[in-house]
Parts: structure tokens; sequence; C-alpha cells
């Protein structure tokens, strides 16, 4: 028995004619990240929050009819084992792709992306980044099947550098990161807008060290300490932060924190009250922001999980997905795709762009410093320390937008 839709579609008529009810589709998104390993905190808070986002948007019908929903795939922090997933997920018929914790992941993910779109035409995949912050990913390797919802390491080290130009205490500056491609395009960013905006700042150090190995950071503490560096510049995020931060603390380092990921899971039990006004941190928006935007989504996803939600990327990302959906009257990824590039929407930090040339949203973003909450000024505090993100400054988009080199070949 012919359905609906194919007798639509037999007498040549859009399948747009049907009734909502019979187009509604179900829009499986597949997450792969690090669920198993020193990482699979910070991958278990964002599979919670992509999840949340998916419920939110389908209660509130932002995809109209169609609805959202995310399963997650482990790629145990290993490249090789996230192209695995990917072949797994596509096999299983899954058309979008979700992943930020790794850069290095994310470069292998758009390579193999973007073989599988060009052999498989009518199977294409999208991918859905919401952390992997390389700039090469918009940059010299963008690709039209790649949208990047975070903001890129270099428009975080634009604008973290920039407050630090016009702090004078700072005299002397430790880089440290994890060895792979996000963390060599930190130190190569720190040093490069440091010079320009103050040339009387000495970089005492830089270290890169294996991600995800380093149990004990002591020894590299010592060398910070060593230097008087008065500042540490860190790239570095979950576990190989909140272990940073730990052997900073055992050791009584000084020094003031300037970090991308501070928010992240583990990291701010770590920190706690000892760095109180000295650890920093460069976001695309946190709870305490000045309108408490999010505020209830903050409240709820406390509820369900127990856990802090700080991946607002998911938001804005399940918004455009969305919003594309409807506009394009499709969940084809190609007119998704097609839709979302260029797309302006008004996400929990304001207005932002998924700039239509490389496919990386510009956005506000905030330098903000860890404060104890007064529940008043402060509500929202992290994994239940009484600290939580005060603003120091809100930075404008223009001020951290960055050229771009990419060259995208789009579908015709």
């Amino acid at each position: 028995m012919l359905t609906i839709r194919a007798i639509v579609a037999a007498a040549g008529l859009s399948v747009a004619l049907a009734s909502p009810a019979v187009l509604a589709e179900q829009v499986r998104i597949a997450f792969i990240e690090s669920l198993s390993g020193p990482f699979a905190p910070v991958g278990q808070n964002l599979l919670s929050s992509w999840q949340a986002m998916a419920d939110l948007a389908n209660t509130e019908q932002w995809a109209g009819e169609h609805t959202i929903s995310v399963a997650g795939f482990d790629s145990k922090g290993s490249a090789q084992e996230a192209l695995n997933q990917l072949r797994a997920a596509v096999d299983q018929g899954y058309r979008y792709i979700a992943q930020g914790s790794s850069s290095g992941v994310g470069l292998a993910l758009i390579e193999a992306i973007n073989k599988h779109n060009q052999r498989h035409p009518g199977r294409e995949v999208v991918y859905l980044n919401y952390g992997a912050s390389d700039p090469d990913m918009t940059n010299s390797r963008c690709s039209f099947w790649h949208f990047r919802f975070d903001a890129n390491s270099d428009m975080k080290l634009e604008a973290l550098t920039s407050y630090m130009a016009g702090q004078k205490d700072i005299r002397k500056v430790y880089i440290i990161g994890q060895n792979y491609s996000f963390g060599q395009q930190v130190s190569r960013a720190v040093r490069n807008y440091l010079k320009r905006k103050r040339s009387d700042v000495q970089i005492v150090g830089d270290d890169l060290h294996p991600i995800g190995q380093v149990k004990d950071f002591a020894p590299y503490v010592a060398k910070i300490k060593a230097s008087g560096a008065d500042a540490v510049i860190t790239g570095n995020w979950g576990a190989d932060l909140a272990l940073l931060v730990k052997a900073g603390k055992e050791a009584d380092l000084k020094a003031n924190f300037y970090t991308l990921y501070a928010g992240t899971t583990g990291v701010p039990t770590a920190i706690g009250a000892a760095g109180a006004g000295r650890m920093k941190m460069v976001a695309y928006w946190h709870p305490n922001n000045e309108e408490y935007s999010g505020s209830d989504i903050v409240t709820a996803f406390k509820k369900k999980y127990n856990d802090d939600f700080y991946g607002m990327a998911t938001y804005t990302a399940t918004a455009m997905l969305s919003k594309a959906m409807r506009e394009s009257g499709s969940t084809d990824p190609v007119k998704v795709a097609q839709r979302m590039s260029g797309m302006k929407l008004v996400s929990l930090n304001g207005e932002v762009e998924m700039r239509q040339a490389d496919h990386q949203l510009q956005q506000p973003l905030y330098l903000v410093s860890w404060t104890r909450v007064d529940g008043k000024q402060l509500r929202f505090d992290q994994e239940n320390t009484g600290y939580g993100w005060k603003t120091e400054k809100k930075i404008d988009t223009w001020v951290a937008a960055q050229p771009t080199s990419c060259q995208m070949k789009r579908p015709h």
C-alpha cells in the first residue's frame, strides 16, 4: 500500500504538499567523543548538554514538526577510534555528527567527511563542531560540511591578550599546553599577540606536554615557579587543566592563570577558594552574564543531571540546525548546510552569525574571573564550590573577529 508521501512524489508534486504530520522526521545526531578514559567526565557532560538541548528544541518545536535525538559514540580520545565511530554512525544512517573536545580528532573528521561526501552523493554528512578550536579548521582545512560554533583559539587569544595588555603588573608569562595541533596553535598565537600588544612582556617558558598522560604536574609547576612568571597562559582543558591547577595550588604558585577552558568538568573543584580572583578565562558565555540569559537552562540541567551546564555552543548549534531545517523545509544535510551558511540568530550571548566564508561562528566573548558567589550579583557557582564566574569585560564580536584564508568548495 502506497504512503501519502509516495503518492505525492509519484504525482511529481513537492513532498511539502503532504501534511506536516507525514513530513515529520527524527533527525539523529551522532555525538563522537571521549566517553571513557581521562576526559570522559567532559564527554559525558557535553553529551548530556546535547541531549538536553534536543529535548528543549523538541518541546518548543524549534524545528517545526521535526524532532532531534542525540546518541553517544565513544572515541576513547583517539582520532583513529573517532574515525571508526564515524563509519559506524554513517552505516547506521546518521547524517549529522557532533564533536568538539579535540582539534586533532576534528581535523581527522573533516578529512574523512569530505571524502565520504565526495564519494557518496545523496548520503552527505554534516559536522557540527561545538568546541574543537584549531584555527586551521576554518582556514587552510576549511570545509563546506564543517560548522564551528565555538570561537577559535585565535579569536579567544586575541580577546585574552587584549585584556592582559591592560594589566600593567604582568611582566613575565609562561605558556603551557597539550602537545597536539590546538596546543601548538595557542603557543604561536600568544607569542605573536603579546609581541604586538606588549613588547615589554617576557615569555619565560613555553612547554608542551603529552595530552591526557601526565598524572603529576609538579615538575612543570616547579619550572613555572623558578621562571618568576606572574602569569600562566594555558589552553589545557579537563583533567589536564585540573591536575595542573592542583599542582599549582600544592606548590603555592602565586601566578595568575589565564585560561580558555577553566569551566570544564573537574577544573572548578581543583581551583576552589585558592583561585579566587587569580583564575581568569575567556569564554563565549557564562551563567552569570549581564542578563542571566540561559539561567532557566542552567537550573533545569542541574536538577536533571546534577551537573553544570557550560557547553552553551550546544544551544547555538541546536538552534541553528533547527532553524535551517524549518526554513529550508528539509532535513537533507545539503539543504540544511546551505541554509546554515551565513545564518544569523540571537543566542544566549547575543546575536551570532555563521560566517559564510568559512563557517566560523562570529560571536561576543567574555573575560571572566573566578569569584565567590553571593546569590545576588553572582547567582551560579560551579561544582558546588561556592565560586563561579564574574564578567570582567564583555568583548564585542568585531574585536575578536579574525580574517580567514578559507577557499571553500561548495556543492552545486
